[in-house]
């Protein structure tokens, strides 16, 4: 994830907004402090089958997966 300050981001939106219609999130900065987050917008028919693929997986998943598996999956390396 790319970071510009303020500034630039304003001088240069056209060119941010090619980067962002490309997939890349940009985070603006004032003073080193970030203020905000330019993404791609995510049509709805994109976040529909996303939900179905993961309803897809759950359902497999049913029953065979605890939450105990979960947490350790989770802190795999943390160690």
């Amino acid at each position: 994830m790319r970071s510009v300050g303020s500034f630039e981001a304003k001088t240069h939106l056209s060119e941010l907004l090619v980067s962002v219609e490309r997939g890349e999130e940009i985070v603006i900065t004032r003073r080193g402090t970030p203020v905000a987050r330019l993404l791609p917008i995510v049509e709805a028919s994109q976040r529909v089958t996303a939900l179905e693929k993961l309803e897809a997986i759950r359902s497999k998943l049913r029953g065979r997966v605890t939450q105990t598996d979960i947490l350790e999956a989770r802190d795999t390396g943390r160690r």
